[in-house]
């Protein structure tokens, strides 16, 4: 200690007698920090993840479906300007039927290639082997469905194989970089209970569905550079002899697009929070640093008398900053790896990743710390510039004391307040700009728990949108290949099915001037009653006779509206082209969807009255006896339950949500407790002399107390409304940087949201007054009359 220059001594002096005051500044530094690092170190870690997960198992770069097409075109493929490598597979969906479920489940059967080198979309083995092409069926199932089921090396299960029931042998298990996410068809969210993959010798495959040296889906790997719409253009002229039925870049991958929409979704919170605790961080810093300049004015008279400089004063200043600053970056580093850390291996319970590690990358924290340090400077610069210009003579001089008169005495009259009340009015407006600081701040604390709390109305809305309001069904039953329309009857005779609505559902690709989609085109009944669509305004909109039906994403993507025209391009069948007028705009939060009616599409498919699908309702008291005989029909593809989807939902996005709504209201409450709290031990310093001789003049504790904690209630309710509109432009905020092709949510939020919101913070400014209280209660009355002011 004796060697540390004599403004050192004095700078940690002062850091240990004002350890609250800056533990509460660190404290709101540190949540800048740790939003900055779960956000940005989150998204590194995902993304690079990924592309190093894509690039040593070789994900191919565009994907291609087609009825039937020969080996053959594989080498007319690969000669494709561009191609590096190219690879045919067989892709089918079958029922399986597992031990101890109830439930009937999916998988995704797709054929492995003799040899895996040269191949795309290499598996990872994560344990086992491979399969062997036997008399018995092997295979290799994705991980995430084996530990749903417990499955292990050996363990077998049904599968109804092109019609045929057939026993599986699981050899391995194992995953793969086009199915980080895997969804069955038709569903927005995994169900790891109820669909996996099976990745089965071609040589099996192809016997089982009369496919010998052919392939019904194609992956191409490209050089950097080629045009991808290019090579997909090349792939339709090639394959459309032989029923193409689409293609798509890596970008329409279903489990690339989800993981994109999650690093969206992480990119926006990391642009919109951190700034909002770095801004409070800087406000605290002016605060504090300009009430504890003007205390030691005396001080700096004589250090500048004795020689030191105005520069070296104000350096002495900007390292008491800067030590705040590193305090608040150490404990935001740490409780931003821990909170990574976590978040990581939540992520890695969705997405199947070989290996997910929350990022080292030095630059991120440098940059973090960075920022904070910036922060942190820019709010002292205006108190430093104030000691540093701050004359000897004058600085030794007591400040002149305040005068209230011009404030208060007018609004006296116009005010009928109690003699306190005029104390903490007159106060208040003494310092109007530090008043609106410390409301801005509060409000900012408000504002980050509505452009939280939202997303709880908003989610809410969506469920109850998307399964109460327009999909009304119990389950979907899809059909492998499209039926007659008389399997309706088939199906509505089943036990337990109380009511049965058929839908065809077409693979088309539509667009408008430049932009064009891939979705499956959903033609339903005119007088169906389970699936309905509803305007902005929550009303039904009746299927039009003729004319497409657009939801709000695909309409705003494409740029259309009620009255335009969209092109249409069947991927099945004759794949027709056609144009059709939108005849109006729904609203839907999930997915992107075209819908028209059945009859409509039945005639321009040209194929007479065929369905891809039926909806039904179910009595729950003979489920069992239907789940069985699903389980028992041979053409069936899959079957989506909306109870076990709208559970998976809740759970999925619920858990999300709520880790990280908990999250950020334990960093809003920081910022309220911060900002309260160094309020209140600055306004304490400065009516230290009014509260003592209040008390000498007989007035109680609480009586005395109630001066300051009336400050701080008249702060935190002014600070409610702005607080709330904040919110509210943080969530419209959050709302657009959310939303992506797969889906939005709507900004909901109500009373609750608001009440829950005000009362957080209130709590937190609570605390931080009770705190400071207790400081009054102790004060020493007569060595703070003897404070020379």
């Amino acid at each position: 200690m004796s060697g540390l220059h004599a403004l050192h001594r004095k700078l940690l002096r002062e850091l240990v007698r004002l350890w609250a005051q800056v533990l509460a500044i660190a404290l709101v530094m540190a949540a800048g920090v740790a939003t900055l690092l779960i956000g940005i170190g989150t998204y590194q870690s995902l993304e690079r993840t990924r592309e190093a997960y894509y690039q040593s198992h070789h994900l191919a770069n565009v994907f291609a479906t087609v009825t039937r097409a020969p080996r053959s075109m594989l080498t007319k493929i690969g000669a494709m300007d561009g191609v590096l490598a190219v690879d045919g597979r067989i892709a089918k969906v079958a029922l399986a039927d597992i031990e101890g479920l109830e439930q009937p489940a999916s998988v995704r059967l797709i054929s492995l290639p003799p040899q895996q080198a040269g191949t795309l979309n290499r598996l990872y083995l994560r344990s086992g082997r491979l399969p062997e092409a036997a008399n018995h069926m092997e295979a290799v199932v994705s991980e995430i469905f084996a530990q749903a089921h417990g499955f292990r090396e050996g363990s077998r299960f049904g599968v109804v194989v092109n019609g045929a029931r057939r026993e599986v042998t699981i050899t391995g298990i194992a995953l793969a970089p086009d199915y980080l996410y895997a969804i069955a068809p038709g569903e927005m969210t995994p169900n790891s209970g109820r669909f996996g993959i099976l990745w089965v010798p071609e040589r099996t495959l192809a016997a089982a569905y009369d496919l010998g040296g052919a392939f019904n889906a194609v992956s191409v790997q490209l050089a950097p550079g080629t045009s991808e719409e290019a090579v997909i253009t090349g792939l339709y002229q090639l394959l459309d002899p032989y029923g193409a039925q689409g293609a798509h870049g890596r970008d329409q991958l279903t489990s690339h697009a989800y993981l994109d929409a999650e690093l969206q979704q992480l990119r926006s919170m990391s642009e919109v929070l951190p700034p909002v605790f770095l801004l409070v961080a800087a406000f605290l810093v002016n605060m504090t640093l300009t009430r504890l300049i003007a205390l030691e004015r005396e001080q700096i008279g004589l250090l500048k008398a004795i020689g030191y400089s105005g520069r070296a004063i104000a350096w002495h200043y900007v390292e008491f900053v800067l030590l705040i600053a590193i305090i608040g970056i150490i404990i935001g580093t740490g409780f931003g790896i821990w909170a990574g850390n976590g978040l990581t291996e939540m992520y890695t319970r969705f997405y199947s990743f070989p290996v997910l590690v929350f990022s080292r990358e030095p630059s991120l924290y440098a940059i973090s710390g960075g920022i904070t340090l910036a922060a942190a400077v820019a709010g002292a610069i205006r108190a430093v510039r104030a000691a540093a210009v701050l004359p000897p003579a004058v600085a030794m001089s007591p400040p002149p004391p305040p005068t209230y008169r011009r404030h208060s005495g007018r609004r006296r009259f116009a005010l009928p307040l109690h003699q306190t009340g005029v104390m903490v009015t007159r106060h208040l407006l003494h310092r109007p700009w530090r008043s609106a600081g410390g409301i801005v701040g509060i409000a900012l604390s408000v504002a980050v728990l509505v452009g939280s709390l939202w997303s709880v109305g908003g989610v809410e809305f969506m469920i109850d949108y998307s399964f109460n309001r327009t999909e009304r069904q119990d389950a979907i039953v899809n059909f492998a290949t499209s039926k007659p329309l008389a399997a309706t009857a088939e199906i509505a005779r089943l036990p337990g099915v109380l009511g049965a609505e058929p839908f065809r559902a077409v693979g088309v690709e539509i667009g408008h001037a430049q932009v064009t989609r891939q979705i499956a085109l959903m033609g339903r009944p005119a007088n169906g009653s389970m699936t309905r669509m509803l305007d902005a305004d929550l009303q039904p909109v009746p299927m039009p006779p003729q004319g497409v039906l657009l939801t709000q994403s695909l309409a705003r993507i494409l740029g259309v509206g009620p009255g335009d025209s969209v092109d249409i391009r069947l991927l099945e069948g004759e794949r027709q082209r056609f144009q059709l007028q939108v005849a109006a705009v729904v609203e839907s939060y999930l997915g992107l969807g075209a819908y028209m009616d059945m009859a409509a599409l039945q005639a321009l498919m040209g194929e007479g009255n065929r369905i891809s699908g039926v909806n039904i309702t179910i009595d729950t008291l003979h489920q069992a006896e239907l789940f069985a005989a699903l389980k028992r029909s041979p053409s069936l593809g899959h079957i989506a339950l909306q109870a076990a989807a709208l559970k998976q939902f809740r759970a999925t996005m619920a858990q999300n949500m709520y880790v990280m709504i908990a999250v950020l209201v334990g960093l809003a409450s920081l910022i309220a407790f911060g900002v309260v709290y160094n309020f209140a031990r600055i306004s304490l310093s400065e009516q230290g002399r009014e509260m003592a001789s209040l008390r000498v003049l007989g007035f109680t504790r609480s009586e005395v107390s109630s001066l300051l904690l009336t400050e701080i209630a008249i702060l935190v309710l002014l600070a409610q409304p702005p607080g709330w509109l904040l919110g509210l432009l943080i969530a419209r905020g959050m709302v657009e940087g959310f939303a992506s092709e797969l889906f939005s949510m709507p900004l909901i939020i109500g009373p609750d949201g608001f009440a829950t919101a005000s009362l957080a913070v209130a709590a937190a400014a609570l605390v931080s007054g009770l705190v400071v209280r207790r400081r009054i209660d102790r004060l020493d009355l007569i060595a703070v009359l003897k404070t020379r002011e």
